[in-house]
């Protein structure tokens, strides 16, 4: 019985803590879009990935032991700390598909502005900021399930970045033996 109240109760936590966030990101999203009549994707992707946290916690309620149970329960610190977390590897996650790391028919590809449509003496990087769009409305799903998936599983975006920099630690690796091989035979 008193499981079954701890989840109640967590559930209850993770309503309200994700109508706050939802509440809180649709402001800033609101205002911005108000203001700058524009959608500024850098404002959905962490709301994505804290959405996914707090679904990823919900899930996994009933699997956790009583202990977990009875921690969660006591702590609001720890019902949003996964989702916080979700939040800013969506937002890492942004990055890589912005810097075209990981690429392919799954993920989002992105239109970015040139120097050529900037007039003299406007920042080039405050476009690059505010004019960086998904290329296609189903790029934008992409990134938006990406972003949800980044906070749902929290393994996901730590495994892609060890990916990520083992690849470069042994492409830089095999750079430095053919850099030697090349040397000796000389």
């Amino acid at each position: 019985m008193q499981r079954i109240r701890h989840i109640h109760a967590i559930t209850r936590r993770l309503i309200v803590m994700t109508t706050v966030a939802v509440a809180v990101l649709g402001a800033i999203f609101a205002l911005t879009f108000f203001y700058n009549q524009r959608f500024l994707v850098t404002w959905a992707v962490p709301l994505c990935g804290i959405i996914g946290g707090f679904v990823s916690i919900q899930q996994r309620l009933n699997k956790v032991t009583d202990e977990e149970l009875a921690l969660l329960n006591a702590s609001w610190f720890q019902i949003l700390l996964v989702p916080i977390f979700g939040g800013v590897f969506a937002l890492v996650l942004y990055l890589v598909f912005l810097s075209g790391i990981v690429s392919g028919d799954l993920f989002p590809a992105f239109s970015f502005p040139t120097r050529d449509e900037i007039e003299e003496g406007e920042d080039f990087m405050l476009h690059i900021f505010q004019e960086t769009y998904p290329s296609s409305g189903p790029d934008l799903a992409k990134l938006l399930f990406w972003s949800f998936v980044a906070g749902f599983s929290e393994r996901f975006v730590p495994q892609l970045i060890s990916s990520v920099t083992s690849s470069v630690s042994e492409a830089a690796e095999r750079d430095e033996r053919d850099e030697r091989d090349d040397t000796e035979q000389r």
